[in-house]
């Protein structure tokens, strides 16, 4: 006994929506709730915000998914100095544990980055950038200078 085996033909209903990349960010409430909070009660004048950076994928009626890459964190603080390694280091520091404290079924994707802002006014601030799985790795048991330096790049 001989068996036809017969595709059923392709239609355009068959065929599956195809959609456009872009890369994206997406905030993240929750989260942002969460940080800003344990941030605020370190220094009530510093914040914490996490955003999702990810993929949307745009079809062609407009409709979009996202899927998350890395999770990242951005923490701003006042500062009255800009050359204070040492106070630097030392915040970060004490809020790193906070992030890398946080269950890894809250962070979609993998892990990103801590972008620490220090700002002494509108006009002149500083940005330190911490991936968080290098903190994890080489900075344990360092403070001050010591962890700035490691994360700081030189101008």
């Amino acid at each position: 006994v001989e068996t036809i085996v017969t595709e059923p033909p392709v239609t355009e209903a068959s065929i599956p929506e195809q959609c456009a990349f872009t890369w994206a960010y997406h905030d993240a409430p929750e989260l942002s709730a969460k940080l800003d909070t344990a941030v605020k009660a370190i220094n009530p004048a510093a914040s914490g915000r996490a955003q999702l950076f990810g993929e949307d994928c745009v079809f062609a009626d407009g409709h979009s998914t996202f899927g998350a890459m890395e999770t990242d964190f951005y923490v701003r603080s006042p500062a009255d100095d800009l050359t204070n390694e040492e106070a630097f280091g030392n915040w970060m520091a004490q809020v790193m544990p906070v992030i890398t404290a946080i269950p890894r079924e809250e962070l979609q994707g993998n892990y990103g980055f801590v972008e620490f802002s220090f700002e002494k006014n509108e006009t002149e601030h500083m940005i330190v950038r911490v991936p968080i799985q290098k903190y994890m790795n080489e900075a344990q048991g360092k403070t001050g200078a010591e962890v700035f330096r490691l994360f700081s790049v030189a101008p």
